[in-house]
């Protein structure tokens, strides 16, 4: 499938997918549809407008969504896939109960991503499993997979630098 990334690579992938605004701006649109970027704002209130920006920026910068005329932001394959993604481990934490048995969905996302990220760089980790020995790294097979199949095909998220702000 993929070599193992750098622990530098790992943890700029881990950063920029877990990021708050980022979760929630791919969520809506994936939820609600293309949107027109005027509109994130009041679409996304929980987020302060330098935020709805700077997620905005990022998206596209790492390809995940794209600006199409007479349409709005829209996600583009890769969004749509780390779209799915996001819905793969926010089931995943919630069957587990974790962080919390009751959390917001960006908080599940950024969880998941902290239990995996030590996975993500192929060393051994001897941080505890969140079920306990082998039949939690056993519950994170699938949202391992599904991450490393992700990142493989997306290696720009872990590479790319920090997005130039818009003019």
């Amino acid at each position: 499938m993929s070599t193992a990334m750098t622990s530098a690579e790992a943890l700029r992938a881990v950063e920029v997918l877990a990021s708050r605004p980022l979760v929630r701006l791919v969520t809506e649109i994936d939820d609600n549809g293309a949107m027109p970027p005027r509109r994130l704002a009041g679409t996304l209130p929980d987020l302060s407008t330098q935020e709805v920006r700077s997620a905005s920026d990022a998206a596209r910068a790492h390809g995940l969504i794209r600006i199409t005329p007479g349409v709005g932001l829209e996600l583009t394959q890769a969004g749509a896939e780390l779209a799915d993604l996001y819905d793969a481990m926010a089931g995943w934490a919630r069957r587990h109960g974790v962080p919390a048995p009751v959390c917001e969905f960006s908080s599940r996302i950024r969880h998941v991503l902290g239990l995996l990220a030590p996975s993500l760089t192929g060393e051994s980790v001897d941080t505890p499993s969140p079920m306990g020995g082998s039949e939690g790294e056993a519950a994170l097979a699938r949202p391992r997979m599904l991450l490393t199949q992700w990142l493989a095909d997306n290696p720009q998220v872990a590479k790319v630098s920090e997005p130039e702000p818009a003019a």
